[in-house]
C-alpha cells in the first residue's frame, strides 16, 4: 500500500519514529467518527489535531480525543491570554500547511506551541492525522512527545456534537 509522502511522513521518517498509516475513505466534515468507523477503533484514541489562536492572533495546536471538545475558556486560562478560538478555515490551512481535515501536528509550516490533553498521552496507542485527507497514523503517545514536546493540559469537555 503507497502512503502519501507528507511533510509529516518525512518528519516521522527523518525521526525514525514508529508509526503505522492507514488510508481511509475521507468524508468532508466526517471527522473523528469516520476515523474510527473506518479504521474499527474507539473514538476516544482518535486524536483531532487543531489549530486555534489567542486573541492576539498567535496560533496554535491542541491535540484532543475525538470524542471531546475543547474548553477554549480553560485553554485560554492555561496559556494566560484572555481568549482563544479556533482559526478559520483558510487561517489554519496557512498556519499548518496542510488542508483542514488533513491536519497533521507533525511539521507543520509554522512553528506553534502544541498542547495535547493530558489523557492522551495515557492511551496505549492514538490515530492522528498523517498530513492528508483519508491518512492516518497510528502510534504510541510517545511519538508526539518525543518529536513536539506538548504541554501536558486538562481541557476537555463532554463533546458539543
Amino acid at each position: 500500500m503507497k502512503f502519501p509522502m507528507t511533510a509529516a511522513i518525512r518528519m516521522l521518517k527523518a525521526a525514525n519514529a514508529e508509526y503505522t498509516g492507514h488510508l481511509y475513505v475521507y468524508v468532508p466534515k466526517g471527522g473523528t467518527t469516520t476515523i474510527s468507523r473506518e479504521l474499527g477503533v474507539d473514538e476516544h484514541c482518535v486524536i483531532k489535531t487543531l489549530i486555534m489562536e489567542t486573541d492576539a492572533h498567535k496560533p496554535l495546536i491542541i491535540l484532543m480525543h475525538g470524542d471531546r471538545s475543547v474548553s477554549t475558556k480553560e485553554l485560554a486560562r492555561v496559556v494566560g491570554v484572555k481568549s482563544i478560538e479556533p482559526c478559520k478555515p483558510e487561517q489554519a490551512d496557512r498556519n499548518s500547511g496542510y488542508k483542514c481535515g488533513g491536519t497533521s501536528p507533525f511539521a507543520t509550516r509554522k512553528q506553534m506551541p502544541v498542547y495535547v490533553e493530558s489523557t492522551i498521552l495515557e492511551l496505549d496507542k492514538i490515530y492522528i492525522n498523517g498530513g492528508y485527507q483519508g491518512f492516518c497514523l497510528e502510534m504510541k503517545p510517545d511519538v508526539l512527545v518525543n518529536l513536539l514536546h506538548p504541554t501536558p493540559v486538562n481541557v476537555a469537555i463532554d463533546s458539543l456534537d
